[in-house]
């Protein structure tokens, strides 16, 4: 598969350029990784017109190495990563306006510009790498897809295991050892398990709950593949379902699989989150669905774009979105559906196959 790193650094310039800046200093390490391929924990990168250098500590020297290629040069630094930086940008010509990640820079590093900095220009920047990183490309798209498959093959080989009695801090562990056999890197956030009336919690943490016969059991987890993230949420049945257990299932299904097969590219936020709150809301349950329909995964398990109420931008072909309703009632529980979908121009492919009709565990 070609390197497209040339291709991110070229574009990222392009943006550079627009916003009137000599260079880019790059603190958040998922975009680091994603302009770099560097996946250590500790690094600052310097982009310009012409220039990328990546710095790190001697933890990564060799690993910095195997993993940049020509991408970037690096420099090892022996005691703080902001003392070398000073030393690199004096060292390139031309460079006074200088723009950095105001989202991602905490406020002792601001500090550091502004001090130890001051000699140049510094511009708050907003989204310059993200936007780049909105559309996947073939080789982002198959590193979620295998993240997808790890995180089916952990679910399939969890659910025979789920049974009264065990708590939800054990349903988790199962769940992150079979994510382990499967391949995952890591865990992309901490692994919900929550039942019974907890499971109206939309993130609720795994606790010392035990199961019990009659609960909602949900499940909401992922599986990180070369960096990349799935998001994935079933929710079962732990014995036989009530008829009002059945009826909020099944409306949730619905609306999920409504708003998976009405994605188009050039739809707006709003509207692909409309599809799926209008039909819960015309059910009877529009105040029971209280967060937003769905995220971009990819590097980060919550990236660009938003489905949501608020987003008036428009969905690009090439984007990785979740669409995951949900209907919670406090006190009683509560059911969601989360699927991976890939949009492009042809329409609509939804990544996980795992099954969505409502699963009664005997």
């Amino acid at each position: 598969m070609s390197d497209t790193r040339p291709a991110r650094l070229s574009a990222l310039r392009d943006a550079l350029a627009r916003a009137n800046l000599d260079a880019l200093l790059v603190s958040s390490l998922p975009n680091v990784r994603y302009l770099t391929g560097f996946s250590g924990s500790n690094a600052l990168l310097v982009v310009t017109a012409k220039e990328c250098v990546l710095l790190t500590d001697f933890r990564y020297a060799t690993q910095v190495q195997e993993e940049l290629g020509a991408s970037a040069s690096v420099r090892i630094e022996s005691t703080s990563l902001w003392t070398g930086l000073w030393a690199q940008l004096a060292a390139l010509n031309g460079v006074e306006r200088i723009g950095f990640e105001s989202m991602h820079l905490l406020h002792r590093d601001f500090a550091r510009l502004l001090a130890q900095g001051a000699r140049w220009s510094w511009r708050p920047t907003t989204d310059l790498v993200e936007t780049l990183r909105v559309v996947k490309d073939a080789g982002e798209l198959a590193h979620i897809e295998r993240a997808v498959a790890m995180a089916e093959t952990a679910l399939r080989h969890t659910v025979p295991m789920l049974r009264a009695g065990l708590t939800e801090t054990a349903v988790a562990g199962i769940l992150e050892r079979h994510l382990r056999d499967a391949g995952s890197e890591e865990f992309p956030f901490a692994t919900i398990v929550a039942s019974g009336p907890r499971s109206a919690l939309p993130h609720a943490r795994a606790s010392d709950r035990v199961l019990e016969t009659g609960d909602f059991v949900l499940l909401d987890f992922g599986a990180v593949a070369a960096g990349y993230c799935s998001d994935i949420t079933r929710t079962f049945v732990l014995g036989r379902a009530s008829g009002e257990q059945r009826e909020v299932y099944d409306i949730v299904q619905q609306a999920n699989s409504r708003a998976s097969g009405a994605l188009r590219v050039g739809m707006t936020g709003m509207a692909a989150d409309a599809i799926a709150r209008d039909y819960i809301d015309a059910r009877g349950f529009g105040e029971a669905f209280g967060h937003s329909l769905g995220h971009g995964i990819g590097l980060e398990v919550h990236e660009a774009p938003r489905l949501a109420r608020i987003v008036e931008s428009p969905l690009a072909a090439g984007t990785v979105v979740t669409i995951e309703p949900g209907i919670y009632r406090a006190g009683w529980g509560g059911v969601r559906i989360e699927d991976d979908v890939f949009l492009s121009d042809a329409g609509p492919r939804v990544l996980t196959g795992f099954p969505r009709a409502l699963h009664e565990l005997s």
